[in-house]
């Protein structure tokens, strides 16, 4: 599976000392659809992403956010959890289905439960109500970074059975390839390209999320389980991505 490369989207006066002018032009026509059954909230998210540059869709219910991805994909999509009809956990796995687009969940409850299946339903994130817009807006640019530059000379990372090829946002087990999302792809990548070193959920939350990303260690947690059900023979005994306990996670051949 080849991915899609994602504009270098970054919100105006945001950006690292010397990127201004690049970052001024990045934002500017990121497409957003924020799934929220409550007008209130959702007008005000609109509001204050348009105030950043963002071009916002809305959409009322599961099925609503379906039918506008379908017509016109969005860059990042945000989904409450609690919609009428089709909740929030079958519209993220019904768009994971076709696109690997980032996805954000929007929870009323930091409840690990919600969380979790969030996570594993194919989101890439979570974001708990109340939220900041500045919150908002650092998620989103997070996820619209483009996936970090492998060191020179690193056009393949072979460990055993697992292939993977960076520039191209290819992976292969057993010469087959293997779907990921953005993130589960800059995941690998980010251990592959340290093959052996220990990486604590700190660090890739870091890395992986985003600089100065506010997360926690269940994101880390959750995608690593999911990983290894796309590329370990026995995801239960994993022999590529392993545990270091009390450490982190390695990647090894």
């Amino acid at each position: 599976m080849r991915l899609a490369g994602i504009s270098p989207d970054r919100i105006p006066g945001v950006a690292p000392i010397g990127a201004e002018n690049l970052a001024a032009s990045c934002t500017m026509g990121s497409r957003i659809l924020t799934v929220e059954d409550d007008e209130r909230i959702r007008t005000s998210v609109r509001l204050a992403l348009e105030d950043e540059g963002y071009d916002v869709v809305e959409a009322e219910s599961g099925e609503d956010a379906l039918l506008a991805f379908g017509q016109d994909p969005a860059d990042v999509v945000l989904i409450d959890i609690m919609l009428p009809g089709m909740d929030g956990f079958e519209v993220c796995r019904a768009i994971r289905k076709i696109s690997d687009v980032p996805i954000v969940m929007v929870t009323a409850r930091a409840d690990t439960h919600d969380v979790v299946a969030g996570l594993e339903a194919g989101a890439d994130d979570y974001l708990t109500k109340p939220h900041a817009p500045k919150e908002l807006s650092a998620r989103i640019r997070a996820l619209l970074r483009r996936v970090r530059p492998t060191e020179p000379g690193a056009r393949q990372l072979v460990f055993g059975d697992l292939e993977i090829i960076p520039d191209e946002g290819v992976v292969r087990v057993a010469a087959e390839e293997v779907h990921l999302t953005k993130t589960e792809f800059r995941l690998l990548v980010e251990l592959a390209s340290n093959a052996g070193r220990v990486f604590s959920r700190e660090v890739l939350l870091e890395r992986v999320w985003g600089y100065g990303y506010f997360g926690d260690g269940r994101l880390v947690d959750v995608h690593i389980r999911r990983l290894r059900t796309k590329i370990e023979p026995d995801p239960a005994n994993p022999r590529h991505v392993v545990t270091v306990r009390g450490l982190g996670y390695k990647l090894q051949a």
